[in-house]
């Protein structure tokens, strides 16, 4: 659950309440343990609702609010989905949606450029914005007293914003240089660009979401305003708040400030099926500012809250998560083949990717490394992983969910409105957060090694390799 988030710090004792599961020892001891006899078994309960909704309804113009009270702390946390990410762009119009990440600060009819940052940060509050494959999302973190301030900043610009021919040539530019700082300018980055582009059959799934250079490039003013009336309308967004609040009162301010924005057209979706690999893909590439040859791997992998997820990502922790998962072991620590070996499971609603980096060590080959890489991934094909070892995975899982070291830990605020906000937008269920950790917690080793054979295919991975390169002469 890579966008998992939860509770307050007060909270988290309470977590342990309704949802029962065993909780195993891990580490070496625990492996020496199971070798010997059954791992102790411990029983715990999580509570539900793990984020209790206090008002869930929905305005006139077809804007969703959930909010959520937590009086532990003076903050409140105000988070907004826009479905709209770079899945729903046109060919020859990409990278519309993470413009408008940055073109959503450029001031509206009350608010000058760049004056959004100012009112929040001057309040002691934070803001920020991202841009994904399938939705883009705003959000703020303030003193509780503050949160009219947010309401009043987020309407006038959903309402409002300035399209303008200047706004739009200065982020434009801006993007263009986000561009080759960070993705045009860093080792192997332009690799996994292109990773992406060969494993997906599909244009809308494939394309990066910071899009061409030519396709922004040759758009207009006009295609801006258009693609802002089509998906920043309230009837294609959703809004959580999370904190110190009386929900009757923020009700009344989230009617006055957005009740009166006008509801938009539907918006069109893009048919994002993919289909079936049946020939392994692979290209070799340059790359003159990476040091050491490495490559990629990918498999398409199925949707976010597919039958198949829950166990995809288990087994994604099992094989890379940690110096003690499989790959590090295996790759670095045992055969000490490889400097660095990483898994990622993009989570998208729509098809997704399942993919390896390996940078390897000199002396050592490309096929040596992967050949040691499939075969770890074999093993999960045909052995039964421990009891411990799947548990070790669960319980990652959910330190991720409930550690205050965790980025995405539902102790903060920001991260259970984010939650709520995502869930609500995407399944229109926020208790299906609930639903999702208990099945996590269901998985089995059977469901790892179904899961296992069904994605990890000869005829269905894509493989670049990334051979270091003199820099050319410019």
């Amino acid at each position: 659950m890579k966008r998992s988030k939860s509770d307050a710090v007060k909270g988290l004792a309470a977590t342990l309440l309704a949802l029962s599961m065993p909780l195993f020892l891990t580490g070496p001891a625990a492996l020496a343990q199971d070798a010997a006899k059954p791992a102790e078994k411990v029983e715990i309960k999580i509570k539900k609702p793990l984020i209790p909704v206090t008002k869930d309804f929905t305005l006139p113009n077809g804007l969703r609010v959930v909010l959520s009270e937590d009086h532990s702390v003076p903050v409140a946390a105000l988070a907004i989905v826009y479905d709209v990410g770079a899945k729903d762009e046109t060919k020859g119009r990409s990278g519309f949606a993470h413009l408008f990440e940055h073109m959503m600060f450029q001031g509206s009819d009350n608010i000058a450029k760049t004056e959004h940052m100012k009112y929040v940060e001057s309040v002691g509050g934070m803001v920020n914005a991202s841009t994904h494959a399938d939705f883009t999302n705003y959000f703020e973190k303030v003193p509780s007293n503050e949160l009219e301030l947010c309401l009043w900043l987020e309407s006038d610009r959903m309402r409002s914003l300035k399209v303008t021919p200047e706004n739009f040539q200065n982020q434009l530019e801006t993007v263009k240089e986000e561009k080759r700082l960070k993705f045009d300018n860093q080792p192997y980055v332009p690799s996994n660009v292109r990773l992406e582009e060969l494993s997906f059959d599909n244009w809308a799934n494939g394309h990066p979401v910071i899009g061409y250079f030519q396709d922004l490039e040759a758009s207009s003013v006009k295609d801006v305003r258009e693609f802002f009336n089509t998906y920043y309308a309230p009837n294609n967004a959703t809004m959580a708040i999370v904190g110190d609040f009386n929900s009757d009162d923020v009700s009344k301010l989230v009617t006055k400030y957005f009740g009166s924005i006008a509801r938009g057209a539907t918006p069109p979706r893009r048919d994002l099926s993919e289909i079936a690999q049946t020939k392994a893909k692979y290209e070799k590439m340059d790359d003159p500012l990476a040091k050491m040859p490495a490559f990629w791997m990918s498999w398409k992998a199925p949707a976010r809250r597919d039958p198949d997820f829950y166990a995809l990502n288990l087994l994604q922790t099992v094989l890379s998560t940690g110096d003690s998962s499989r790959l590090y072991q295996r790759m670095v620590k045992g055969d000490k083949v490889a400097l660095s070996v990483s898994v990622s499971y993009e989570e998208r609603r729509g098809p997704s990717a399942f993919e390896t980096f390996v940078v390897y060590k000199p002396g050592t080959t490309a096929e040596q490394n992967r050949t040691i890489l499939l075969d770890e991934i074999e093993k999960l094909k045909t052995t039964d992983i421990s009891d411990v070892e799947l548990q070790k995975a669960k319980n990652q899982l959910l330190r991720g969910l409930f550690s205050s070291s965790s980025s995405s830990s539902l102790q903060r605020s920001l991260s259970r409105a984010e939650m709520l906000a995502e869930y609500t937008s995407f399944y229109k269920d926020p208790s299906l957060i609930d639903s999702d950790i208990a099945r996590y917690m269901t998985v089995t080793t059977d469901d790892i090694k179904a899961v296992a054979k069904k994605i990890f295919t000869k005829e269905g991975v894509t493989t670049i390799d990334v051979v270091p390169a003199p820099k050319k002469e410019g």
